[in-house]
């Protein structure tokens, strides 16, 4: 019969094995791999010595030769204080694929989350579900999948992207908020093995479905360089979003320059004085909120429209905001999505959504159509029409047709709307204007004539149509403000709407229809 002590050191070597369940030949193919355990990347992730390991000592029972932890690390720490739910592949067992006892672990650490209101951060390397485990592989990831849908915009969720990630291990990420990945990461449905074999065509795997492709088409929120800023980044991400639904964000720095600086006088000469001359919206971003902190999400794709989250006196906010520099600002299919998803982001928990508009409204062209501008352009709409969190809007330069609509106008949900001195707001720009209703007038005109003819009316009709003055008249607009003041208009706003009501009279419907 053992004694205490006996049983101490069986726990030890249990505990040890289970620290390295594929041994040396793990080790081996890691350090073959260069890349860290699955242990150490949890750690790289969380405030030193928080994490708490679950189901450690899980395997597959009855089984001859079932390694503890049957591929996956589950557990909960803390990030700058705040709980989460951790959970991280294991590339040397059976390659991180999902079994069932896999697929319990990650289940009761997702519920661990939802009695919690904790967010979770999965680290994803798996090359998808477990060949010899059969059946009992896929329904763990559809009950796996059934979980991750009732943690949806009830807690924060990201996805970081490691190694070679395929079917299941791609679909399961993709349903959470966000996705970072390292540069040398990689996500498909279907490998180029499999796509060989199927179809004959052959392709890399950085053709196919690299961190850089996967980002430039909005898959990817974010690509870091290596796995420790892939995990500053979600630390930083996180701090910006309340635990959960349940909650506010964390209150950071409030009180900071609560007067005019030098960088809000830098606003009043940033607008270019010709239309057509681009600037860096960064530009105006840096100097409008806390700290002229910006952290941005989808930066690789839709670059027209700029998406992130700031700071107004310590209080996390989303920001919406058109790039001049990209496609002059106009709006198309991509950034449609880019911007849907950031709203609903936002909505989900709690931050109000600054949107900075210069726009000269949606891009033209056959391309466009048939990408469905008309369809995922209505989503947009629909976003921000459900958004029942506080909206603020600032016109900086152009806000035209469909443009001025969608971006946070008063008549689809903004609560306060504001417009520089140099805004445009009006049905479309001065040259369409003149090619739609000044055609006639112009080829009445002698030859000679056109040309400064053409510049009085596209003259005469920015001076009397395209300002601010008419909306400001009609009450489309609450107030036009020296662009200098734009950062402390924006903290009286939110101050004003920090408890606004968001309970909307009973709809007995399921849901609405998104244009899909």
């Amino acid at each position: 019969m053992s004694g205490t002590r006996e049983k101490l050191e069986e726990l030890r070597d249990i505990l040890e094995l289970a620290e390295e369940p594929a041994g040396e030949t793990g080790i081996a193919k890691r350090k073959s791999k260069g890349i860290p355990s699955a242990r150490e990347r949890v750690r790289a992730l969380l405030d030193p010595g928080s994490f708490v390991e679950m189901g450690a000592l899980m395997r597959m029972p009855g089984t001859t030769g079932a390694m503890y932890g049957d591929g996956v690390v589950t557990g909960r720490g803390s990030i700058d204080g705040r709980p989460v739910v951790v959970i991280a592949h294991d590339q040397t067992v059976h390659g991180g694929s999902v079994g069932e006892m896999f697929g319990r672990k990650v289940a009761a650490a997702m519920e661990f989350a939802q009695e919690n209101a904790c967010p979770v951060v999965a680290i994803n390397d798996s090359g998808g579900a477990r060949i010899q485990d059969a059946v009992a592989s896929l329904a763990w990831y559809a009950l796996m999948c059934v979980r991750q849908g009732d943690l949806s915009g009830f807690v924060p969720m990201v996805a970081v992207m490691l190694g070679k990630c395929a079917a299941g291990s791609v679909y399961g990420p993709v349903n959470m908020d966000v996705l970072v990945a390292t540069e040398k990461s990689y996500m498909f449905v279907t490998g180029p093995e499999v796509i060989k074999a199927v179809t004959g065509h052959a392709v890399t795997a950085e053709e196919l479905g690299g961190a850089a492709v996967q980002a430039e088409i909005g898959t990817i929120h974010h690509v870091a360089p290596d796995e420790q800023a892939a995990f500053d980044w979600v630390r930083s991400y996180l701090s910006y979003l309340p635990s959960s639904c349940l909650e506010q964000p964390p209150v950071v720095n409030p009180g900071l320059e609560p007067e005019l600086t030098a960088h809000d006088l830098e606003l009043d000469s940033i607008i270019p004085d010709a239309d057509k001359v681009g600037y860096d919206m960064h530009e105006i971003l840096l100097r409008i909120f806390d700290d002229g902190a910006f952290h941005e999400i989808a930066a690789a794709t839709a670059q027209n429209l700029i998406t992130g989250f700031a700071r107004v006196d310590g209080r996390s906010v989303g920001v919406v905001a058109n790039q001049p520099q990209v496609l002059g600002g106009a709006l198309d299919a991509q950034c449609s999505d880019k911007a849907t998803h950031f709203i609903r982001l936002c909505n989900a928990y709690g931050l109000p959504i600054i949107f900075v508009v210069d726009t000269p409204g949606v891009l033209p062209g056959v391309e466009e159509e048939k990408a469905g501008v008309i369809k995922r352009g209505g989503r947009f709409f629909r976003a921000v029409i459900e958004a029942t969190v506080p909206i603020v809007t600032i016109v900086t330069r152009k806000a035209y047709g469909g443009g001025y609509a969608v971006m946070g106008c008063k008549q689809l949900g903004a609560d306060i709307s504001l417009a520089w001195p140099t805004a445009r707001i009006a049905v479309m720009g001065a040259e369409s204007m003149v090619g739609i209703i000044g055609r006639k007038q112009l080829e009445a005109a002698p030859a000679e004539q056109r040309p400064a003819v053409r510049q009085q009316m596209i003259d005469f009709y920015n001076a009397t149509m395209a300002t601010p003055w008419i909306a400001a008249e009609r009450g489309y607009i609450d107030a036009v403000i020296e662009p200098s003041q734009t950062r402390l208009e924006i903290r009286k706003a939110l101050r004003l709407l920090r408890d606004k009501d968001s309970v909307r009279k009973h709809n007995p419907r399921k849901h609405s229809l998104f244009p899909v």
